[in-house]
């Protein structure tokens, strides 16, 4: 059995260890200026995380090689990302037999596409799925287990992919039809999770992040299932499961954007400190888009999106959710 893993990022290399004994072949692919020498080395150690990948992982720059006789493969790209990659795999070309399983959460812009309607659209016949849930890579290679969940519109796809990739007592998968709400689950989550460290840095008490966390979730069902999710969905791991991870720790790179924003500190600033992608960030331009479209009040969302995009001053964004003009809970 083999394994691919498109993308050396943090989130790839940490899959790939996880799922060391699942495979008898694994290989990384990344573009080559994304093969960094300390992943080339012996050692094949990723910084900062340090995580140390077995000496049977091949990696590579050659995108043939790694798709050739792969039984699954897993897409761990940035979401500006994917669209470029999928064309690449569709000129290399996929065996009929083969799973692609997407582990990225976002948007695309500005499409405002989800990455399966981006996926389809160019792989129009490949058997495709979706994997997401609470999954903070740092405590997965601390050895800490999980849950997450496999969705597909082709829940043959979705049992394979599950039965491939659970990893008893650390990786426990569901599968679930609903591939709308697991997307939208795994992506809108990540501007709430902005939202937390944002109050969290403002010493605002758990009272309001609480607050905040609650009327945010509201915000992710009402544009969810305006645009075909189950709210059942969104209440599981791959929306509340994964919003309650991130808005609470600070291993999660949107939690810290938050915090930092809370801080003063400029987007451009704070993405360069932070040295990998925050996908909130850029979710946050495309749920307001897409709020706006349907005509769905996202205040928490709006907020956060002006605290990225605007010279809003924190204390300007409390007093406009503070101050909105009063109504019914929803």
């Amino acid at each position: 059995m083999k394994l691919t893993v498109l993308g050396p990022g943090c989130w790839g290399l940490t899959i790939a260890k996880l799922l060391n004994n699942n495979f008898e072949d694994i290989v990384v692919w990344g573009r080559q200026q994304d093969l960094t020498p300390m992943l080339l080395n012996e050692k094949r150690i990723e910084k900062p995380l340090k995580i140390q990948l077995d000496k049977k992982v091949q990696i590579t720059s050659d995108l043939k090689m790694a798709l050739d006789g792969a039984d699954i493969i897993l897409l761990v790209v940035a979401t500006s990302g994917i669209r470029p990659v999928v064309e690449q795999i569709k000129e290399v070309g996929l065996k009929e037999n083969q799973i692609l399983v997407n582990l990225s959460k976002g948007l695309e812009l500005p499409s405002l596409k989800r990455m399966s309607e981006v996926v389809l659209e160019v792989l129009p016949d490949v058997k495709f799925a979706v994997l997401s849930g609470p999954t903070l890579a740092r405590e997965i290679i601390e050895g800490h287990p999980t849950l997450a969940t496999v969705a597909s519109s082709d829940m043959n796809v979705a049992k394979r992919a599950q039965e491939l990739l659970n990893v008893p007592s650390k990786f426990r998968l569901y599968t679930n039809p609903d591939v709308i709400g697991v997307e939208l689950g795994g992506s809108l989550k990540n501007v709430i999770a902005i939202a937390s460290g944002f109050a969290s840095q403002m010493g605002l008490g758990d009272n309001l992040r609480g607050s905040l966390l609650t009327r945010g979730m509201a915000e992710m069902v009402r544009v969810g299932v305006a645009l075909g999710a189950k709210p059942q969905t969104l209440y599981g791991l791959s929306g509340m499961g994964d919003l309650i991870a991130t808005a609470s720790s600070p291993y999660s790179r949107n939690y810290t954007v938050g915090a930092m924003l809370a801080k003063g500190k400029k987007i451009d600033d704070i993405l360069s400190e932070l040295g990998s992608v925050a996908e909130g960030v850029k979710t946050s331009k495309a749920l307001c888009e897409l709020a706006d479209k349907l005509k769905i009040d996202v205040p928490v969302s709006n907020a956060i999106y002006e605290a990225v995009y605007t010279d809003i001053t924190p204390a300007e964004i409390l007093d406009k959710l503070m101050n909105r003009k009063l109504k019914e809970e929803d």
